[in-house]
């Protein structure tokens, strides 16, 4: 054959071969365009002019409905939220409400609770705006106050728990001052009614000042004026504010571990939270135990455990344990003078600190609370130290 011939043919079946590839691409484009149906584009220009620009920008989710409830246009925030899947509006209730402002004509606006996915009972709490736009379509605008309700239940059980434990003490003193003025001839009652009073007022004095470092905590972000906080401060505050109550119990303290170890917040939440952890350890520890503090480096954080020989908590309760006003022997913690704040404060300092506490508990035999702190990056500090300082505040 010759090869002007031979080149030829070569040449036509690579520009053959080239165009099915093109045909069978464009081909594939079209059937992916096609999986994902979008509106038609007469639909799209009938909408009222700058729609699509002003929803691009809302913070709110926005949807915008044909007049066979096809989605035509929608944010982003709605597909990231959920209501809107492909071309339809997932939410019943948004349909509902919907369809009747493209009957009458009238704007409408809800508080709704939405399904927050296909699976589980989980509910989203949402404010729906719905107004007709133009002659053919409808917007949905959808706010979402999940966490605005959720804040506002928690106010209102706080409100509502605070309220049940101060009448508690106060209601106390009352019948307690009643009965002094009852037993005025005779001092020996007289004395032990004013020693209860003594207590209950101590009681009350003790809640209201945790109910404001509560407060205080929950409206205060250490890490705006942090400093480098020395762990070693922390841990001898912490020791010297429980020295008398061991002392009473005949309850040896003993704290060690690594040296030097610093992170960054408030010197004066963090003593408090950790004190609240040795007072608690102590409190419910029978006489003569032992309480140990121990502090070690794990990586880029620290951590700071309390260990008791205590009466324990049951495994049933150590989910609860941090809640405010929680007391797993109701009995115990008020002849202790316990308010139940305790830990919910160690709680919000180590979550404000970037932190967080944990438990391990048997009931009979002891308890392990665990601070977790992230560590100052300094380069003074050991990687790995294998010194330990037996740092003891005995009886």
């Amino acid at each position: 054959m010759d090869v002007s011939v031979a080149s030829g043919l070569a040449g036509l079946v690579g520009f053959v071969t080239g165009a099915l590839a093109v045909l069978a691409f464009r081909w594939s484009e079209r059937e992916r365009e096609a999986a994902v149906p979008s509106p038609p584009e007469d639909t799209l220009a009938a909408l009222p002019p700058g729609a699509a620009a002003v929803l691009s920008v809302l913070r709110s989710s926005a949807v915008v409905l044909d007049d066979s409830d096809r989605v035509v246009k929608a944010s982003a925030a709605a597909h990231s939220f959920g209501i809107v899947r492909g071309d339809r509006l997932v939410a019943e209730e948004l349909l509902r409400i919907a369809r009747q402002v493209r009957r009458d004509g009238e704007i409408r606006q809800e508080e709704l609770e939405l399904p927050r996915g296909p699976l589980g009972k989980e509910k989203l709490a949402v404010h729906a705006r719905v107004a007709p736009l133009g002659s053919r379509f409808v917007l949905v605008l959808v706010e979402d106050h999940t966490e605005a309700k959720r804040v506002e239940a928690i106010r209102r059980d706080f409100v509502a728990n605070v309220s049940h434990e101060l009448k508690t003490p106060i209601g106390a003193l009352s019948l307690l001052a009643e009965a002094v003025l009852g037993a005025s001839d005779d001092p020996e009652a007289v004395r032990r009614f004013a020693g209860r009073m003594l207590d209950e007022a101590a009681r009350l004095s003790s809640l209201v000042q945790e109910i404001i470092d509560l407060s205080r905590l929950q409206g205060d972000d250490p890490l705006r004026h942090a400093s480098p906080v020395s762990i070693d401060d922390v841990v001898a505050e912490a020791v010297d504010r429980s020295r008398a109550l061991a002392q009473a119990k005949s309850i040896e303290l003993v704290s060690g571990g690594e040296e030097g170890l610093r992170v960054l917040g408030d010197e004066n939440q963090l003593a408090m939270a950790l004190g609240n952890l040795v007072e608690n350890a102590v409190t419910y520890s029978p006489e003569h135990t032992r309480v140990a503090i121990g502090v070690r480096r794990v990586g880029d954080l620290v951590e700071i455990s309390v260990t008791d020989q205590g009466i324990g908590i049951p495994e049933t309760e150590l989910q609860r344990i941090f809640e405010r006003f929680y007391r797993v022997d109701k009995a115990r913690s008020r002849s202790t003078g316990g308010t139940g704040l305790g830990l919910s404060i160690v709680k919000h300092v180590a979550a404000n600190h970037g932190g967080e506490v944990s438990v391990w508990s048997v009931e009979g035999q002891g308890s392990t609370f665990t601070l977790r702190l992230p560590l100052v990056a300094t380069s003074t500090a050991p990687a790995e130290s294998t010194k330990t300082s037996a740092r003891e505040a005995t009886p």
